[in-house]
């Protein structure tokens, strides 16, 4: 019974997306409190429900989460509709006409899940991150398309959590990344999130007028000053010269002997060190004298650590 009682909450949860613990408890004629332990064991099972205390709480299912792909097979997919579909002419119920609405539109979803603007296919998630990702950009792209406001959990570069409210207004795609630009309502200004640093995001109830702004409003340099940016030039191998195009872009880099050189001004920090470091060797740094020794004490230290 309790875990029949779960499974439906579930279900009732992505139905919705917010609901309190009172309409569930009178829905499955069940305590606010066995509610309220039944969403605990929810959450550490991986079910990303936030409980919002107060007059206007309640419970919230991350709109970025969807039931496993594989959850139903295409072929079980039509099989159910099929069925739905006989049962609906025979009997005149809105109930089955409305269950094989939803899952025929599941289905669609799924067959797109990978897809966001029609014909471009983004996945710039890590390796098994069992399409989390694309998740994310689904719900900020849908938030940019409708004007529509999201609450995200984000952590920061310093390992920070804060939840915020947010007015996405444009998708911003930069070396390999993605960046949602929004109007941030705690800090009563605009920002610039990674979508990777996204933990959680779940669309408000709320609609917002697109401000207006252009290109040049928009600092492009994120979350580094002009001070933080070192101008290197690098020396690259020909066997990975694409490699250094995907990171760096063809258009700095130019034939040196039978080499390449680039020109760039790039974030002075560990991640530059590391990045130069994957590379072993086939691209280098000629300058600046600071960045070569950085490069060169670090992988000194690699290296000791393999004696």
């Amino acid at each position: 019974m309790k875990y029949e009682t779960m499974i439906k909450m579930l279900m009732y949860l992505l139905q919705k997306r917010k609901i309190t613990a009172r309409e569930l408890a009178e829905k499955y004629d069940v305590s606010v409190r066995s509610i309220y332990r039944y969403v605990e064991e929810l959450i550490i099972s991986g079910v990303p429900i936030d409980i919002e205390r107060g007059r206007y709480g309640g419970l919230t299912i991350a709109d970025t989460y969807r039931l496993p792909t594989g959850y139903f097979t295409r072929d079980e997919y039509t099989a159910t509709i099929n069925a739905l579909d006989a049962m609906a002419s025979q009997i005149s119920d809105e109930n089955v006409i409305a269950a094989r609405e939803k899952l025929e539109s599941r289905q669609k979803y799924e067959r797109g899940e990978m897809s966001i603007c029609g014909n471009i296919i983004v996945d710039g998630g890590t390796w098994g991150d069992g399409k989390k990702f694309t998740e994310k950009m689904q719900v900020c792209e849908q938030a940019v398309n409708e004007c529509r406001s999201l609450v995200i959990e984000y952590i920061s570069r310093e390992g920070k959590m804060s939840r915020r409210t947010i007015d996405p207004h444009v998708l911003i795609y930069k070396q390999n990344i993605w960046y949602v630009y929004a109007f941030c309502h705690s800090k009563r200004g605009f920002r610039t999130f990674k979508v990777g640093r996204i933990r959680y995001a779940a669309f408000t109830d709320k609609t917002f007028e697109k401000k207006k702004f252009t290109r040049d409003d928009i600092d492009l340099n994120f979350y580094y000053n002009v001070e933080e940016l070192v101008d290197v030039t690098f020396r690259i191998e020909k066997n990975s010269l694409p490699d250094a195009e995907e990171w760096l872009g063809i258009d700095i880099i130019e034939p040196c002997g039978d080499a390449f050189e680039a020109h760039a001004s790039l974030p002075d920090d560990d991640m530059l060190v590391n990045k130069i470091l994957s590379y072993g060797g086939a691209v280098t740094v000629t300058a600046p004298k600071e960045l070569k020794e950085k490069v060169a004490y670090t992988a000194k230290k690699i290296a000791e650590q393999y004696k």
